[in-house]
């Protein structure tokens, strides 16, 4: 196939697959990437369910896997940390996505190049797909966006957090700010297409649990099995690109040279390859990469890689258990990060800074990391998506302001916002 007919297959089945109740689309927009096997995984139809909303979410994960050994697509919720240390959440919860949500698919279809391949379900899936007719995309009205912090609250919040790090509490945290619109409407199908053409990323997504939606262009992974081998690759440092070509470049150099947004990578770094180390062969936890920079639409980022060998004596499940929550939307020491989270954000993180992702039948997954995402609740008509950085000693509270609004960009963009706010 040529790539505008994969491309058109791809829609179409996208379409399809968003009719159905549950559904998963996972989208590298062409990102070449060494640890990825298909290029989008796009699942659904129903044949079974996992849905967590307290307790031992893990074990109950491990327990449906080993009963199943089949593909499974699914969401850990942020909130898991509650289960993973002794930590609780006091904000509401606007949108109400369960803690842990798995299902295993009926039809699975898997695009490579310029190829797919049907991984599970009957041929005639084929033809159904091919038969679709893409709709055409109509744009509803603005979505009237709101800020739970102004930008005075925000600042003095960011003053009150590096207080904390000047007492030795923490040496770093990722503080976010909820943006949220009450009766929204959107067409969600329609969102995450405009969304994924302004901002492709290499581990977008598209989740739909019954009436909760997640639209995802996020850059981050998370964490990733690939035979024994564990990989995580967390995101610390942003800048914003240029349109011009030279300035552009000045622009990755300085991010790559700045002192600043090192301190932040290497403190992740430190914290990711602590957590790989409870479910490593002792000895094996490396960084690959260290401060690699990589572009995206709006932002330059820099992205470090770690990675060591799974011990075989610890379950592929409870490696991701001691990673989670991801350390780069935490921060350091990261159950001390976590309670400060909550004593200072207005929100309750829910899905956001959570994970989707996939495993296969043989025990390898691949789980991103839920920012820069449009999340909502169909039924309550709630809308929502949040933005953060890494406090450090050393940031600077306008500064950070700024930068929560540059990643906002291509999702207020979308919702028919200025972004600059």
């Amino acid at each position: 196939m040529s790539n505008s007919e994969i491309n058109i297959f791809k829609q179409k089945a996208l379409q399809l697959a968003s009719s159905y109740d549950v559904f998963c689309y996972l989208d590298s927009n062409n990102y070449k990437d060494q640890y990825s096997n298909y290029d989008c995984l796009i699942a659904f139809s129903k044949k079974q369910e996992i849905n967590i909303s307290h307790g031992d979410a893990f074990e109950q994960l491990k327990s449906f896997y080993e009963a199943q050994k089949d593909w499974m697509f699914g969401l850990l919720s942020y909130e898991l940390k509650n289960e993973v240390e002794d930590l609780k959440s006091n904000h509401t919860d606007q949108l109400q996505f369960p803690d842990l949500y798995f299902f295993i698919p009926e039809y699975l279809i898997a695009i490579q190049g310029d190829d797919f391949h049907l991984l599970k379900g009957e041929q005639a899936i084929i033809n159904t797909i091919n038969n679709v007719q893409l709709n055409e995309y109509l744009p509803l009205p603005k979505v009237k966006i709101e800020h739970r912090f102004t930008k005075k609250e925000y600042i003095a919040t960011v003053e009150k957090l590096q207080n904390h790090i000047k007492r030795g509490d923490i040496y770093e945290v990722n503080f976010c700010q909820e943006f949220f619109a009450a009766n929204a409407e959107i067409d969600p199908l329609g969102t995450f297409q405009e969304l994924n053409q302004l901002s492709p990323t290499p581990f977008a997504g598209f989740f739909k649990i019954y009436d909760k939606y997640i639209l995802s262009a996020t850059p981050e992974r998370f964490l990733c099995k690939r035979s024994n081998k564990l990989i995580s690759q967390p995101i610390k440092g942003t800048a914003k690109r240029s349109l011009d070509i030279n300035e552009d470049e000045l622009i990755k150099v300085k991010l790559k040279s700045s002192i600043k947004e090192q301190a932040e990578n290497v403190m992740i770094v430190d914290l990711v390859r602590n957590d790989l180390t409870k479910s490593a062969i002792k000895g094996t936890v490396k960084v690959d990469e260290l401060f690699g920079i990589y572009t995206f639409p709006q932002v330059h980022q820099m992205i470090s890689t770690i990675s060591c060998e799974l011990n075989p004596e610890i379950h592929f499940i409870d490696a991701i258990k001691n990673t989670f929550p991801m350390g780069s939307m935490t921060g350091a020491p990261k159950i001390k990060a976590m309670e400060l989270i909550d004593d200072y954000e207005k929100s309750k993180r829910g899905a956001f800074s959570g994970s989707f992702g996939c495993i296969s039948p043989d025990g390898d997954f691949d789980f991103n990391v839920i920012i820069r995402t449009i999340l909502y609740n169909e039924t309550t008509k709630y809308l929502s998506f949040q933005v953060g950085g890494a406090i450090t000693y050393a940031a600077v509270a306008e500064d950070e302001y700024e930068e929560c609004l540059l990643k906002a960009s291509a999702i207020m963009k979308v919702l028919g916002q200025n972004p600059v706010l």
